[in-house]
């Protein structure tokens, strides 16, 4: 499909290579204005940390705009697009991106204590975009429960990750040096 070089080097791409990989990847205009609005959301998180809460801002943009890379393909595949996402862009030299994509669904090796970090900032942003709006997590999970949870399994892992997204929203809310809310409803406004 795609013929992006592949690179062995850990680097972060600029917005012009995020919007490249976004077309050559097949990114479909749905997904792409989703992964924006996350990036606004990353962004609203990032940009208001409190002093001393060290985020490297271009990944976090670069991770927003790229985490669904594969997601098109997976409508037709069925395959898992965080575990091919992030398979996809190690290979093309992002690796940091790369283990960020791969926990925007299920984030690992989650720990409260531990200074708030990039993955975390992405896969709390994602589970508050839906489509292309922004919202609550429990609007969220409605519609993941009404699109995806076709089985008693899925609705309880739907259910588990939620629990886990709380508490993620919790941490970058007392990261914050103004309210997370607040932080959020002035991108709703300038969008």
């Amino acid at each position: 499909m795609a013929n992006t070089p592949i690179n062995s080097s850990d680097r972060i791409p600029s917005l012009e290579e995020c919007a490249r990989l976004m077309v050559e990847y097949c990114m479909l205009p749905n997904i792409a204005a989703h992964s924006r609005q996350v990036m606004r959301v990353a962004l609203a998180i990032a940009d208001n940390l409190k002093n001393g809460v060290s985020i490297n801002r271009n990944l976090v943009v670069a991770a927003a705009l790229l985490h669904d890379i594969t997601k098109t393909r997976a409508l037709q595949t069925r395959e898992r697009h965080d575990e091919s996402g992030g398979t996809l862009l190690r290979e093309l030299g992002f690796a940091r991106i790369g283990e960020i994509v791969e926990q925007h669904v299920i984030l690992l090796d989650f720990n409260l204590q531990e200074k708030l970090d990039e993955r975390e900032i992405i896969y709390y942003a994602d589970k508050r975009v839906m489509h292309d709006q922004i919202v609550s997590l429990a609007e969220r999970v409605e519609d993941l429960i009404v699109r995806y949870g076709f089985t008693e399994e899925i609705k309880k892992r739907i259910w588990q990750n939620t629990s886990q997204a709380y508490i993620v929203e919790k941490k970058i809310a007392d990261s914050m040096k103004v309210d997370l809310e607040t932080a959020i409803r002035k991108i709703q406004h300038n969008s």
